[in-house]
């Protein structure tokens, strides 16, 4: 399968005369997604449920066919995920084992400030990991609870998705605002919003 050739951290056009299996548009690239890889939590690195992505966001294995989000036989671990070539980025999948991730869409502006309905969920959401999603102005807050089919809703003019099942997340590990490093307890936030 032949998938588009995008830096795995910023998602801007390879250059011509890059390698082949090279993975970064240029070094600041290349230095910015390894200190993101050491940032995601070991909650989600310790699962063998990783997957890479298209520029497109679809799923595919680290040999670069396409992969599914309920075939655990196109999942890999975290590992074999980062070292792959494939796609433009890492995906994580979500299986219904409590781990969830809510997707806060188009929430934060070029100036970097965080939408007033996002802030909310955020200051609810407080002490689990959030990153910063591949497009730049949304935000993926992961934590446990249980979440029987991915929702999405409208909260005070935005749009957030929850997900905890059946869906992959494209994974960008470039923390938001100094999060920890770990996955907290989301059960009163999910309960909250629906």
């Amino acid at each position: 399968m032949t998938t588009s050739r995008c830096c795995e951290h910023c998602d801007g056009p390879m250059p011509i005369t890059a390698r082949r299996h090279a993975r970064f548009c240029k070094s600041a690239c290349r230095a910015a997604a390894h200190r993101a890889a050491r940032t995601i939590p070991a909650e989600l690195t310790s699962r063998p449920r990783w997957v890479r992505r298209t520029s497109r966001k679809v799923p595919v294995t680290v040999g670069g066919a396409v992969a599914s989000s309920t075939d655990p036989a196109s999942w890999s671990s975290y590992r074999d995920a980062a070292r792959s070539t494939a796609g433009a980025g890492l995906g994580f999948v979500l299986d219904g084992d409590g781990v969830v991730c809510l997707d806060l869409d188009h929430c934060v502006d070029d100036e970097g400030t965080v939408a007033g309905w996002a802030r909310n969920v955020l200051d609810a959401a407080d002490g689990t990991w959030v990153e910063v999603s591949a497009s730049g102005d949304g935000l993926h807050v992961w934590g446990y609870g249980e979440l029987p089919h991915g929702r999405r809703i409208t909260v005070g003019g935005g749009s957030v998705e929850l997900y905890g099942d059946g869906r992959y997340i494209a994974v960008t590990g470039r923390t938001f605002d100094g999060t920890p490093r770990r996955l907290g307890d989301l059960q009163h936030v999910i309960d909250s919003l629906l």
